[in-house]
């Protein structure tokens, strides 16, 4: 795993992934979580479940897992909807200043990225202790089993150029929606605020940084680490739809105007 050896792995750092969940009812993979639950490799590992403001009976089905592992998961009732980004925002500032784990984040309901990956992004962080942050990336490499909709893959390829270019950093892939990062004083600022945007909140993740570095771009470059993940794959009932991709430009204006435009 992109040079790290697992035999030579310290125990993971303590650490709670946020899940947000809207209208997850019927497709909620409590099998899949259940298998991650019992692997060795997730034992410092805790899932904290965002209902955000679902429609069907998401946050029963959510309740009902808790139940089952009450010691490695909880719920989060956030009433009314506010999005998936304030769904991530209010988890993972719950995780803070719970103050028991040394790294958070966020996981796509959907496991489009396997839950297995989390012990992967979680091996980078304890062995390279001047990473704060490890990113999912989507890059389609012979021996990757990477499976994308061929115009979502364009379109998120010119989204993630335009970004690039404003957040004046290399990144490949701002919008994978499997990140995970160290709990510091700079995580818990850069979380106090709403987000603006409700679809690229990772971008404005990134961008409140560079404005909290006042404007070191590479400070915040040398802190991430993308992971080319070995296997993600689109999944049916995506929230996200072809008109997004023209919200997420208006948003990104936004994003530029409040946090880089100084």
């Amino acid at each position: 795993m992109d040079g790290i050896s697992n035999a030579t792995l310290p125990p993971h750092l303590p650490c709670t992934v946020v899940v947000p969940c809207y209208n997850e009812a019927t497709r909620f993979r409590a099998e899949a979580f259940e298998q991650f639950l019992a692997s060795p490799e997730s034992n410092n590992i805790q899932l904290l479940f965002v209902n955000d403001g679902s429609r069907d009976n998401t946050l029963a089905v959510l309740q009902s897992f808790r139940e089952r592992y009450p010691a490695r998961t909880s719920v989060f009732d956030q009433q009314p909807n506010r999005g998936k980004a304030e769904a991530v925002r209010n988890g993972m500032l719950q995780v803070i200043a719970a103050g028991q784990s040394q790294v958070t984040g966020f996981w796509d309901a959907d496991l489009a990225t396997p839950l297995a990956q989390i012990s992967d992004f979680l091996a980078l962080l304890d062995t390279k202790p001047g990473l704060d942050m490890v990113f999912g990336a989507r890059v389609r490499l012979l021996g990757r089993a990477i499976h994308r909709q061929p115009l979502r893959h364009y379109l998120g390829r010119c989204f993630a150029t335009v970004v690039s270019i404003l957040l004046k950093m290399p990144i490949y892939d701002t919008q994978c929606g499997a990140k995970l990062f160290r709990v510091t004083p700079d995580l818990q600022q850069v979380l106090t605020e709403p987000f603006h945007s409700r679809w690229i909140f990772d971008v404005e993740i990134l961008a409140r940084y560079i404005s909290l570095y006042r404007g070191d771009h590479a400070r915040l470059a040398k802190e991430i680490y993308e992971y080319s993940l070995p296997e993600w794959t689109d999944v049916a009932g995506s929230k996200v739809q072809g008109g997004d991709f023209v919200r997420a430009f208006g948003e990104l204006a936004t994003i530029y105007r409040r946090h880089l435009a100084k």
